[in-house]
C-alpha cells in the first residue's frame, strides 16, 4: 500500500477496502468533464430544495454526508449551515441525532431518520415505520421534495468521493 492509500473496515460494509487519502489531487473535474450531467444534478438539487426549510435542508445534507463519509460535502454544508445561523451544538449533534434528539424538533428527527434509511437503503430498505413517521410530519409534496433532497445529496456525495474532491476546496 502506498502513502496515498489507507485501509478501512467499517462494520457496516464488506471486507476492508483501499481508499485514497485526503492528500491526493482530484481525479477529474466532474463539472468540466460532464457539464450536462453536472447541470442536471444542480437542477435536481434546486428543485428538491424548493419549499423545504433551509435549516432542514442543511441538516439532511450534513447527515447523509456523515453516513457516506464525504468530508468535502460535510465541510461545505456545515459551513453553509453556520452562515445561515445554525448553532455549533446542533451541528455537532447531527452525527448522533438519535442520542441527542432533544436538539432537534420532531419534524427534523423524522427527516433525519428518513435520511438514514434512504442513504443506507441497501441495508434494509425503507421501513414502513420510518416512512410513516416522515409522512406524519410532511405534506405529500414536501415529502417528495425531502426524498429528492436525500437522493441528491447522496448523488453529490458519490460524485465527490469518486472524483476525490478535497474538503475545504469548494468555492464558497
Amino acid at each position: 500500500m502506498t502513502t496515498t492509500e489507507i485501509k478501512t473496515n467499517d462494520r457496516r460494509t464488506a471486507p476492508a477496502t483501499t481508499v485514497r487519502s485526503n492528500t491526493t489531487t482530484p481525479r477529474l473535474d466532474f463539472a468540466k468533464t460532464a457539464p450536462k450531467v453536472f447541470r442536471a444534478v444542480i437542477g435536481l438539487d434546486a428543485a428538491a430544495r424548493a419549499g423545504l426549510d433551509p435549516t432542514l435542508v442543511e441538516l439532511v445534507q450534513i447527515r447523509a454526508s456523515h453516513l457516506n463519509r464525504c468530508a468535502y460535502c460535510l465541510h461545505m454544508h456545515t459551513t453553509d449551515a453556520r452562515k445561515a445561523g445554525e448553532s455549533e451544538d446542533r451541528l455537532h449533534m447531527v452525527a448522533v441525532w438519535q442520542e441527542a434528539d432533544h436538539f432537534f424538533t420532531e419534524r427534523e428527527q423524522a427527516a433525519l431518520a428518513l435520511t438514514d434509511v434512504v442513504t443506507r437503503i441497501g441495508d434494509a430498505g425503507v421501513p414502513d415505520e420510518v416512512y410513516d413517521r416522515a409522512a406524519a410530519h410532511f405534506e405529500e409534496e414536501e415529502l417528495a421534495h425531502l426524498l429528492a433532497l436525500i437522493l441528491t445529496i447522496n448523488t453529490w456525495n458519490r460524485i465527490a468521493l469518486s472524483t476525490a474532491k478535497r474538503a475545504g476546496t469548494d468555492e464558497r
